[in-house]
């Protein structure tokens, strides 16, 4: 199998150099651009062109890299790129990149669109977490993203929800935190209108200046190991060296700076830093391919080169570029101020404008307002005349009422007249009546107490026929015991005597009226009683569900128990009450 894939792919290659072109794809941070290129061509002869179609001279920085097994590797510049180990797939597919990143971006960064190609670079690392950056940090450099793309904040435009779509800030970030995506808008959008007046160019210089100081900017991480075996990485920058432990990518253990190394070898995995000062110890290591080594030694050599050019006074062509590029500032600049002026003074007219449409629109309220003012004022004249018509009609009305009130009172002073006499004979008929009542009352009471004179004479003729009785039961029961041979059918009837006869009915109405009140009122009581018993337990039931348990006093849970057995106060009472002889012996 894989002796067929390397024939394959042997066929490829060879039936790549008998044809006379090849497509190659370069896919930039922005779009991506397709080439047909010859056969003989070098790598410089396909990285110039992209530059050429990109308008980049600040070609140091970049490199076109691609993809091989497990790793990555860039396009050597002076070699054939058939001859190096590119994909063997047409179109041979290159990432247009920035290779070496910048001590000082603002310094050092001329042109615009190498600048824009950095920030998009840095800006897509630090969203996919190549590039770790804190939480305050990644709102603020997503506030100047989203000045970038949409310029100056106008809030009429960049309602809420505009940012739903974007990606802003690493997933990293929204995950540390309790707070929703309209959260994070807020925020970011409030740091954004803060930016107000910058160009986007501006915008992405603040948002590089801002990355560059993040501890992974810019580093290229290898893992390595030391003689002892240790697993570690190695960071390279533009600044030199670095020594990482494998879990802690933002502070090195130790840094070796591109100034302080006289050289870098390798041979085969073996790598070696050897300081400039000779008598430091000598830094070894090993790598797990070939092919890592000579991409690190790649990285030194293109990082020391522009460590050491930075140092030195710039070329001529570097010159006339920055000079050319503060130039086209000066000129952008004049230009935004200009633009700024003709801005100004057309809001400045806009206002105006608006100031005296208003003021219109207020003239016209006031128009119409005086207009319906004036309305009014001729509807109240109309009114109050309507009003004086029917006040002197209501005057007219009085006046004849006023002369029918004085017939009336004349009609009424007669029947007063008429009244006082009729007053004088109803006082007489009232003395008269009076007289007839006090003669009442008199009789009244003489019968009153002729009635309690017969009630008292009354209750002593009943005393006195109760003593006759007595009197002849004893007659009667001395004749039976003085004659006791006589037998009974001998005794005159006269002289015999039942039980019917002496009894005597002693039961009071007025007795029998009050036991039956008193019935009456025992009843009411009963049901009282029930109702009221009714109403607790329903109450208990309602409050049951939020009582506590562990509050409960001795008392309470005695009375539950209580109420469980059907016990109360009277049933207990009846139960432990004991007799008075009882009570006595107790004593």
């Amino acid at each position: 199998m894989a002796s067929a894939l390397a024939a394959k792919m042997g066929f490829n290659s060879l039936m790549r150099k008998q044809a006379k072109t090849f497509n190659v794809r370069i896919s930039t941070m922005e779009s991506d651009l397709e080439f047909s290129c010859e056969v003989k061509w070098k790598g410089k002869d396909l990285f110039d062109l992209v530059c050429r179609t990109l308008g980049l001279r600040e070609t140091w920085f970049f490199g076109l890299r691609y993809n091989i097994k497990d790793t990555v590797a860039w396009l050597k510049m002076d070699k054939k790129v058939l001859d190096q180990e590119v994909p063997k797939e047409e179109p041979i597919i290159f990432h247009f990149l920035a290779k070496f990143y910048p001590e000082n971006a603002e310094e050092e960064l001329v042109q615009d669109i190498t600048q824009h190609l950095f920030f998009l670079q840095v800006k897509k690392k630090i969203l996919e977490e190549e590039i770790h950056c804190p939480p305050e940090a990644s709102v603020l450099l997503a506030s100047y993203a989203v000045h970038a793309e949409y310029g100056d904040y106008d809030p009429a435009v960049h309602k809420p929800g505009f940012l739903a779509e974007e990606e802003l800030l690493p997933k990293r970030v929204i995950n540390l935190y309790q707070m929703t995506p309209e959260m994070w808008e807020e925020r970011i959008t409030a740091c954004y209108a803060e930016h107000r007046g910058r160009t986007r160019d501006e915008a992405e210089m603040e948002y590089l200046k801002i990355a560059q100081d993040l501890d992974m900017y810019g580093v290229n991480y290898f893992l390595i190991r030391n003689k002892k075996g240790t697993d570690l990485l190695l960071g390279v920058d533009a600044l030199g060296l670095h020594i990482y432990e494998p879990d802690n990518k933002l502070t090195p253990k130790c840094s070796f700076p591109w100034n302080e190394i006289r050289n870098i070898s390798y041979s085969d995995k073996e790598f070696t830093i050897k300081p400039l000062d000779k008598k430091a110890n000598v830094f070894k290591f090993n790598s797990s391919r070939l092919r890592v080594n000579k991409l690190i030694l790649q990285l030194c050599i293109g990082n020391h080169d522009l460590f050491m050019r930075r140092r030195r006074v710039d070329s001529l062509e570097v010159q006339q570029m920055k000079a050319q590029a503060r130039e086209e500032r000066a000129r952008k600049q004049v230009e935004r101020q200009r633009l700024q002026r003709e801005k100004q003074l057309r809001e400045e007219a806009e206002r105006a404008r608006d100031e005296l449409e208003r003021r219109l629109i207020q003239l016209q309220d006031e128009a119409d307002m005086a207009n319906e003012a004036l309305l009014r004022s001729e509807q109240t004249a109309d009114l109050l005349a309507e009003k004086a018509q029917i006040a002197e009609e209501e005057a007219k009305l009085l006046a004849q009422k006023a002369a029918e009130a004085e017939t009336e009172m004349q009609r009424i002073k007669v029947t007063a007249i008429r009244g006082q006499e009729e007053r004088r004979l109803m006082e007489q008929k009232m003395l008269e009546a009076k007289m007839v009542a006090l003669k009442m009352a008199e009789e009244s009471e003489r019968r009153a107490k002729e009635a309690e004179q017969l009630k008292q004479d009354l209750l002593e003729a009943r005393d006195s026929e109760r003593r006759a009785k007595n009197k002849l039961l004893e007659i009667t029961s001395k004749a039976v015991y003085m004659s006791p041979g006589l037998a009974p059918d001998s005794m005159p009837q006269d002289v015999s005597f039942s039980r019917e006869n002496l009894s005597f009915d002693f039961k009071d109405t007025d007795m029998k009226r009050l036991s039956m009140e008193i019935e009456k009122e025992k009843v009411e009581y009963m049901e009282k009683s029930k109702h009221l018993q009714e109403q607790l337990n329903e109450l208990k039931t309602e409050i049951e569900s939020l009582k506590l348990k562990e509050r409960e006093t001795p008392l309470d849970i005695i009375h539950n128990q209580n109420t469980e057995q059907g016990t109360s106060k009277h049933s207990n009472f009846k139960k432990v009450t004991p007799s008075s002889a009882a009570c006595i012996k107790c004593i």
